[in-house]
Formats: structure tokens, sequence, C-alpha cells
């Protein structure tokens, strides 16, 4: 078992425990680290989107989901990669973008061993 002490972020004053070994029942995202984004947000005025909502760390999977698919990413590969499912990308992201996104570009049918063949290169 790796030791771990309080140590305190120079530009964010944010108190964090030093590097350790994960065990199986830590949290994923302990507290410290929600308090860090946060705080980072808060010093680049970032905290809230453009409608007002305070943005959390998944505004991060949300806005790089979106950017891939406005880039003609395989949307079979995204969902790979952010382990969720094309029908919850169609339903929750390219909705919001659609009119920016090639529908003929993430609408592709390809076979199991084409879409494994794209990751390979």
């Amino acid at each position: 078992m790796a030791c771990a002490h309080a140590e305190t972020s120079k530009t964010s004053g944010v108190t964090r425990e030093q590097w350790r070994t994960p065990e199986p029942t830590d949290i994923i995202f302990p507290k410290w680290q929600r308090e860090l984004f946060k705080t980072i947000l808060e010093e680049e005025n970032l905290r809230s989107d453009r409608e007002g909502q305070p943005r959390t760390g998944y505004s991060l999977r949300h806005t790089y989901i979106s950017l891939r698919l406005m880039e003609g990413a395989n949307i079979y590969q995204i969902g790979k990669n952010c382990r969720t499912s094309v029908g919850m990308i169609e339903k929750y992201y390219a909705v919001n973008i659609k009119t920016s996104l090639d529908a003929a570009a993430i609408n592709v049918v390809c076979s199991k061993k084409d879409w494994l063949e794209e990751e390979e290169v």
C-alpha cells in the first residue's frame, strides 16, 4: 500500500492526496478532483456554458463526442471509445449538431470487420 499525504496546489489552493495505487473500492472521481475542476473553470471564467448551466466533468465528454462527430469520425468508433451506443450518441449528441453534420459521414453502415480494420489504422 502506497502512502499518501495532503498537498496544496500553489495555483488553486485545492488540497489533494499525493498519488497512490487505487483500491478497488476507491471512488473514480473523488471530491478533490471535482473541486479542482471547478476551480480551474472559475479561474478561466468558464464555470457556466452559454445557457447558464454549470459545466461539469461530463461536459468534457459531451464536447469530445460532439467535436469528433463534426470532424466526421466513425460513429461506431466514437461509441466504442466512449463506452456508449450509437443510439445514445444519435439521441443525445448528434441531435444538437445535426445542422453541421454530414449525414452520409455518420450514417455509414459497416461490418464489424471493416470497423476493426479502421481502428488499426
